[in-house]
């Protein structure tokens, strides 16, 4: 047991120096936890579950929350232990040991969304745009390498940080948004997932009631986090392997040129190519389904299921290089199993109209979904849907099963991840904790009241439209996660030595502004095609755009403050509505936890056998 005293000198980018001297003398339980050490509640904490009301002075901290009720929902009894070796150099056993955030995090790219874009990008621009879906995914790596650090180096995840460094109100509209986000991400899924289920059970379970299926489905799966943490990763990655296998069958039958693939990838311009505005917009659309912003907040949870001691900074330093080397390998992955579904669909469909379909269809005796392709000569239109009925003309029935299974584990996993994203957000954001089921339940309620009107009262065509719709909704939350990530990851008072460089604030913001000016330019041209033209509606979204300009103008100037912009920050205006002085504490009342959480922080005993927390200065 220890008693601490606790001697603070920090820099608020709002305030500029300010000293802190307070004694803390309560009683902290220490327990080791392999090569790190763990604070498990403190006395004062169980006690005010026990009376299920906090104290004022109380903060939730790493392993504790203000809700009575802990779920832990990140493994925090059940960290993964990652073993010590005798060399520093690069070791295979410890990358295993970090292995398993990342390819869950990478399921985001893989989502039933994704596959569709895949899809309409090779019937649309042939391998012209593979070169954008390599861009958006290095892209993607580069801010989930963000989103990692920010939980590894202070052991709190993005959403908790938002907790503590925005006011209220910005606070709760960034919940919202990405709730919208993860809720929209939820509806693309059910849609997959009920197609898959329609074209395995050859048109017996219609779209509706693959729908009301899914419900059933995902609380099955998410029983199995109780067999482990491990296991769970295990089938997460058995469920990659599945698309892998599946996706890679596709484009091993149908045999797509291979120099023309490669060349699809790294040559954005060649001769013959043109870009007119439907492939625009396809490349718009790729940015926008492939970088998903609640994919930030769930990776940066993710990491904190191993244990690191974040006293040492040089354990901090290899578990940052370990979950890079992981995050770069799934999302690798990822980028081979999306070039599969473009390369297959760029060489069956580009250019083909909906009487070749048919033609196709016609010469192979396949009858199965045939009435899906009109008889007429415009260009086709491909979905999830009509390209697995397309595969089955073309290379036999075994050919669409195969795709409906990978669309199915595509759909499922996603559904998994994106349920932890929304608990992390919410008890993060919130500081409210619920049970998994009730957290499935609140999504995928919302998720499947209007994916289920679309599908019982209208047909294929409109669940494909409401995607499209559905991709640009998730595209204008992007600023919600992007902004937030740089700007923590970016403040010395945050992160300390480990804060981004001056190339890495660059390159990120750069990156970050490119990638908001796409996805609004996709938003603008979704409207424009998908939604009726009336007044009402453009006045409506006039004021939407007004709005949600000035919010991601508070995201930014706060984002330049916690870049050390101080003279933006000591303006009265800024101090007063846009920023707080930045806790050094994080808002962790106990020193002990503290002092794990942040490597700069450390604890040292005093002659008088007293403890003195030390801050250095920046």
């Amino acid at each position: 047991q220890i008693d601490f005293v606790t001697n603070e000198m920090c820099l608020s980018p709002f305030l500029g120096y300010r000293t802190q001297q307070y004694t803390m003398a309560k009683s902290y339980d220490v327990k080791p936890s392999g090569d790190a050490t763990v604070t498990t509640v403190p006395h004062q904490r169980m006690h005010e579950a026990e009376n299920n009301k906090p104290t004022e002075n109380s903060k939730p901290t790493e392993n504790t929350s203000l809700s009575p009720n802990n779920n832990q929902t990140y493994f925090a009894d059940e960290r993964v232990q990652v073993p010590e070796t005798a060399s520093t150099s690069f070791s295979f056993r410890k990358l295993w040991a970090f292995t398993g955030p990342g390819f869950l995090m990478s399921i985001a790219y893989l989502d039933p969304g994704n596959i569709e874009s895949d899809l309409q990008s090779g019937v649309v621009a042939r391998y012209k745009l593979l070169w954008v879906l390599l861009s958006a995914t290095i892209l993607g790596l580069v801010m989930q390498r963000l989103s990692a650090r920010l939980g590894v180096v202070t052991g709190l995840h993005l959403a908790e940080m938002c907790y503590r460094q925005y006011k209220k109100i910005p606070r709760l509209i960034l919940w919202v948004m990405i709730e919208i986000a993860i809720i929209g991400s939820d509806m693309q899924e059910v849609i997959g997932t009920a197609i898959a289920l329609y074209l395995l059970s050859n048109k017996a379970i219609p779209i509706w009631g693959g729908v009301l299926i899914t419900v059933v489905d995902t609380f099955t799966f998410l029983f199995l986090d109780k067999y482990g943490l491990r296991k769970l990763e295990l089938f997460f990655g058995l469920l990659i392997s599945i698309m892998a296998f599946t996706f890679g069958y596709e484009y091993v039958v149908s045999d797509p040129p291979q120099i023309e693939v490669i060349r699809g990838m790294f040559i954005p311009w060649y001769s013959g190519m043109n870009y007119d505005n439907k492939v625009l917009l396809q490349a718009v659309g790729i940015v926008g389904a492939v970088i998903m912003p609640h994919n930030l907040y769930l990776h940066s949870a993710l990491v904190k299921s191993r244990d690191i001691d974040r006293r040492q900074p040089a354990k901090v330093k290899d578990a940052n290089m370990y979950y890079f080397i992981e995050a770069s390998i799934a999302l690798f992955v990822s980028f081979i199993i999306n070039v599969f579904v473009v390369a297959v669909f760029a060489h069956g469909l580009f250019q083909k109209t909906n009487n070749d379909v048919y033609e196709i269809c016609a010469e192979n005796n396949y009858t199965l979904g045939m009435e899906t392709f009109a008889k007429n000569n415009e260009t086709f239109n491909a979905d999830l849907y009509k390209g697995g009925i397309f595969l089955g003309c073309s290379f036999g029935a075994a050919a669409m099963y195969i795709w409906a299974v990978g669309i199915l584990a595509a759909g499922q996993s996603s559904t998994m991840t994106g349920t932890y994203a929304g608990q992390f957000a919410m008890e993060g954001f919130l500081n409210l904790q619920w049970a998994r089921w009730k957290r499935v339940l609140f999504t995928r309620t919302i998720a499947i009241v209007p994916t289920f009107l679309v599908a019982f009262f209208a047909d294929m065509n409109n669940l494909s439209s409401m995607n499209d719709i559905l991709n640009a909704i998730m595209s204008l939350q992007l600023p919600f996660a992007t902004l937030p990530t740089i700007a923590f990851t970016s403040s010395v008072q945050i992160m300390g030595d480990f804060r981004n460089g001056i190339m890495n604030k660059i390159v990120a913001t750069a990156l970050s502004v490119l990638v908001i000016t796409i996805n609004i330019y996709f938003v603008i041209q979704t409207v424009q095609e998908d939604l009726p033209h009336h007044w009402a509606i453009f006045l409506g979204m006039s004021v939407y755009a007004i709005l949600y300009l000035i919010f991601c103008a508070y995201l930014a100037v706060h984002m330049a403050v916690s870049m050390g912009a101080t003279s933006l920050g000591n303006h009265w205006f800024v101090s007063k509505y846009i920023g707080a002085p930045v806790d050094t504490t994080l808002g962790i009342s106990n020193p002990a936890v503290y002092a794990r959480t942040n490597p700069a922080f450390s604890i040292q005993e005093n002659l008088s056998g007293s403890f003195t927390s030390v801050v250095p200065e920046y």
